[in-house]
């Protein structure tokens, strides 16, 4: 029971706090926080009234932003400055604001070509298993299409009686023994090579004796089976198409390099290329050849790469990220970090930091950009200190004195005409 009048004690002490807290509030009204560099003594006079998030527009009386929920706030004539193209910002300020700047500096940039590609076969390690003869399949023993072989794996087995008329010919010679026939002789064996029957399989029938009624077709090298045209008990006319095998020691990666930077690059140029398949590895290979086309919708030219693949573990179909040493020599020129460009659509600009809280935006032609550098042509020289962050903070002061504007060719006269709140 005695803890319930201490309770009852505090909860009035809370109310009366919280009590006194509004009214002082209410007396003490809304509470403008000015930018720093326009706090001004009461005996300065405002120039004009503007809103922090529409700068360029002035306004004569003080009051509410239109486009804003927010007081608007004065601008002083002792507040930032601007002489011959300048802006004049407390360095309290831009320490506070956490400013960092960067010397320019006179060197090349080590260009690197980046896209992206897919893995495709390698075209010029395909091999097409065919019948020289009419026949028909008895038996297939590979049966699914990307099913791996080696080489010299059985693929399947023919019956062809033209293959069979033609040993027990050659047979039939060997067991004569006129002479004169030795040329009869070779022309026959000659032919059953030409057929498609290996040295091997001819020296099996010249030792047995006997004509083999069905030949096995093997595969003429390792890889996959990319097509598979035939079944068992399938008829097959001479010449016909069995099954297509694609060679996995190489493989290509079509790479789309973007048009700009098609000059930058050529074929024998090395490539480094990361999987996601893979992401601990890069693997390395040439380009090959630069295509003869350019896609008409995404500006890009196909750059055919070919990729070392030992292990075979490069599968066709794999997505890869590429970087393309540049083939071009770069001449030195002036550098600077790419973060302190400003690029506004119609020109490059860099903020210059003058020293002692003076800055000034100066347009810029710029160059190639690599590695987090891009090289300036013009508009530069070496030794100029660059700001790095703050920019559009300081961008945006330089704009209430219209700085910016002149690099464009406007005065502040183009802004649209001040109004009443």
């Amino acid at each position: 029971m005695r803890r319930l009048p201490q309770l009852i004690l505090l909860i009035g002490a809370f109310v009366l706090g919280v009590a006194a807290t509004l009214v002082l509030v209410h007396r003490s009204g809304p509470v403008s926080m000015p930018p720093s560099s326009d706090v001004a003594a009461p005996d300065k006079k405002a120039l004009y009234w503007y809103d922090p998030m529409v700068p360029v527009q002035h306004f004569d009386h003080p009051g509410k932003s239109p486009f804003m929920d927010m007081q608007l706030v004065p601008k002083y004539a002792g507040g930032a400055s601007e002489d011959a193209g300048g802006v004049h910002i407390d360095p309290r300020d831009v320490q506070n604001l956490g400013v960092r700047t960067a010397r320019v500096e006179r060197g090349s940039l080590a260009l690197i070509v980046r896209a992206t590609g897919s893995l495709v076969f390698d075209e010029r390690t395909v091999s097409v298993v065919q019948s020289r003869v009419p026949g028909i399949v008895e038996q297939l023993l590979v049966r699914s299409p990307l099913a791996t072989v080696a080489q010299g794996q059985p693929l399947l087995t023919l019956i062809a009686p033209d293959w069979t008329a033609a040993q027990e010919e050659y047979l039939a010679l060997r067991r004569t023994h006129n002479e004169g026939l030795q040329a009869i002789r070779d022309a026959a064996r000659q032919r059953l090579l030409l057929l498609g029957m290996s040295d091997a399989q001819v020296r099996a029938i010249e030792r047995s004796g006997h004509a083999q009624t069905r030949i096995t077709i093997s595969a003429p090298r390792a890889g996959v089976v990319g097509e598979l045209n035939v079944r068992e008990g399938a008829t097959v006319m001479a010449g016909a198409s069995l099954l297509r095998i694609n060679g996995l020691d190489t493989v290509w990666m079509n790479a789309a390099i973007p048009e700009m930077q098609v000059g930058r690059i050529s074929a024998g140029a090395q490539v480094t290329a990361t999987l996601p398949a893979f992401p601990s590895e890069s693997f390395s290979g040439t380009i090959e050849a630069l295509l003869p086309e350019v896609d008409a919708i995404t500006r890009t030219q196909m750059a055919r790469i070919v990729l070392a693949n030992p292990a075979r573990r490069l599968a066709p179909g794999m997505f890869a990220h590429v970087e393309i040493a540049s083939s071009v020599g770069v001449a030195e020129s002036l550098v600077v970090p790419t973060e302190a460009v400003i690029a506004t659509g119609l020109r490059s600009v860099v903020i210059v930091d003058e020293g002692h809280g003076r800055f000034r935006a100066q347009e810029v032609r710029i160059g190639d950009e690599s590695s987090g550098k891009t090289s300036v042509l013009e508009g530069l020289k070496d030794g100029d200190t660059v700001v790095l962050s703050g920019q559009f903070l300081i961008d945006s002061e330089a704009s209430l004195t219209g700085t910016l504007s002149r690099l464009g060719g406007s005065t502040e006269s183009n802004a649209p005409n001040g109004g009443r709140p």
